[in-house]
């Protein structure tokens, strides 16, 4: 609160000023408690809104022992399904969408499932071609997964409040190393071109311009614009893979 200065020129007018000022103190008093009051009542809703959404997201999981999916014979459980479910809910939210309405719920839980699915076949060819993930290279990421806590303690409590197991850790990790091997080795995208990359700039810039943002040049951004591009393509012939796959597989959906 911001203190006023007077000067006092008799007993009388001191007297006087000390009395509007202590009333006008009273009166930003009054106005600060309301204004704390409203603040506090709103951060409240806020946080029963949260919670509301939580309980409502929680909702549409399924038990995670439950078998979601059978693909060729391996069977995907609840568990995967709901991790898989709770990362495309966090980014439906991101984008300011309800990822709780009706259709949204059967949205997510379509690319929970082709998501589960695609990731499955992928690594079955994976294991068909040999690639494995050595015990050294599945040591390694965990450490540097450990670095991210301050503890081992505070490690084991995150991995408990996941739902997950060390062993069950290792194994979706040794999974990662071998799905990597494999998208590296067998999903060739070939180079991205300087026309490719300026093209994609060139869609940017006028967005950007239209927004009225400054747009960095070229060669500022021309290293993450080759790394999306990549990414991209690396996406569509994955999905291609994948559809190519499902023509010769066995696949049970379960829910």
């Amino acid at each position: 609160m911001k203190k006023m200065m007077f000067t006092l020129i008799t007993g009388l007018m001191a007297i006087f000023l000390a009395a509007c000022g202590g009333n006008e103190e009273s009166k930003e008093a009054k106005n600060d408690d309301k204004a704390k009051t409203a603040e506090t009542e709103q951060q409240k809703e806020q946080q029963k809104q949260m919670e509301e959404m939580q309980k409502k997201l929680e909702a549409q999981q399924v038990d995670k022992k439950k078998i979601v999916a059978i693909v060729n014979d391996k069977k995907i459980l609840g568990s995967d399904y709901n991790s898989v479910l709770a990362s495309t809910q966090r980014q439906m939210l991101q984008m300011g969408q309800d990822p709780t309405s009706k259709d949204a719920a059967e949205q997510l839980k379509n690319q929970a499932i082709d998501s589960l699915v695609g990731q499955t076949l992928l690594l079955q060819e994976a294991d068909k071609k040999g690639y494995q993930a050595s015990e050294a290279d599945i040591k390694k990421q965990l450490d540097e997964m450990k670095k991210q806590f301050k503890t081992e303690k505070e490690f084991e409590a995150a991995l408990k409040k996941s739902g997950m197991d060390m062993k069950t850790l290792e194994t979706q990790i040794a999974d990662d190393i071998k799905f990597k091997q494999y998208v590296e080795k067998d999903v060739v995208i070939g180079e991205i071109t300087d026309e490719e990359i300026q093209k994609t700039y060139d869609q940017y810039a006028e967005q950007g311009k239209s927004t009225g943002q400054e747009v960095p040049k070229l060669e500022e951004v021309k290293p993450q614009i080759k790394q999306s591009l990549q990414h991209q393509k690396q996406q569509e012939k994955l999905a291609q893979h994948v559809e190519e796959l499902k023509k010769n597989v066995k696949i049970d959906i379960k829910i």
